[in-house]
């Protein structure tokens, strides 16, 4: 088994090797090693605006909620919430949080902003690239567009946690668009869609998606000095 050392040296070898693929390319190197038909999320996870990220899988799964509903209001609502926060939807894996982990939800694809304007900014800090959820997962949208902050949903929501998700588990494979999700998987998302390489291939997806990248440049290129367009970095 990889002791702790090795994987996190591991990680930052693996996010240099991955961090100007596209989608794209990287979908081209899992067909090179038979993949064809794995690692797309649903095209339906869409980016919450035109961006890219890359990098390593931080896997949580949350349940939908069992109830039941509390049967208070006001101030007594206020003290429900936050015994609520403490034992039944509670974040985990948050703490754990490394420079160049991917947040990958798994919210059993309920509509409910399990990440906000300020949390999304606290796992920014820690150094996550970014965020995948199979429900809606995000709201607060105006601030995270502002914020910059990458996330790719199936839909946004306007809903707070509580009566929706209980946690369930941490640092487990999930399953966001048809594509089971490892802990320490490789994922790179853009306007594309998003793509999960599987860490066993990681290395030799890598060595393909090099050599297409590296075609397109040099073939787009060309076009580009026909067109007599000035040369960008999607090209040099």
């Amino acid at each position: 088994m990889q002791d702790v050392k090795s994987f996190q040296e591991e990680n930052k070898e693996l996010l240099k090797l991955y961090e100007n693929f596209r989608v794209a390319d990287v979908r081209d190197g899992m067909d090179w090693m038979g993949y064809h038909h794995y690692g797309s999320l649903d095209p339906e996870i869409r980016p919450l605006f035109r961006t890219k990220a890359v990098g390593i899988a931080r896997t949580a799964r949350y349940l939908p909620y069992e109830g039941p509903d509390p049967k208070v209001t006001g101030d007594e609502y206020t003290e429900w919430m936050g015994w609520y926060y403490n034992t039944i939807c509670t974040y985990p894996w948050f703490e754990e949080i490394q420079d160049g982990d991917f947040i990958v939800l798994d919210v059993s694809g309920v509509d409910v902003g399990l990440i906000g304007s300020e949390n999304s900014l606290g796992a920014l800090i820690k150094g996550a690239r970014g965020f995948v959820t199979n429900g809606g997962g995000i709201r607060d949208t105006d601030e995270v567009i502002m914020q910059k902050i990458p996330v790719w949903s199936y839909f946004v929501s306007q809903k707070m946690d509580q009566c929706r998700l209980q946690f369930d588990a941490k640092d487990v494979p999930v399953a966001l668009g048809g594509v089971t999700i490892r802990p320490g998987d490789i994922i790179v998302a853009d306007g594309d869609g998003v793509i999960a390489v599987p860490r066993k291939l990681a290395y030799d997806v890598a060595k393909y998606a090099s050599h297409e990248l590296s075609n397109d440049k040099i073939n787009r290129r060309k076009k580009y000095e026909e067109l007599n367009w000035e040369l960008d970095d999607t090209v040099l």
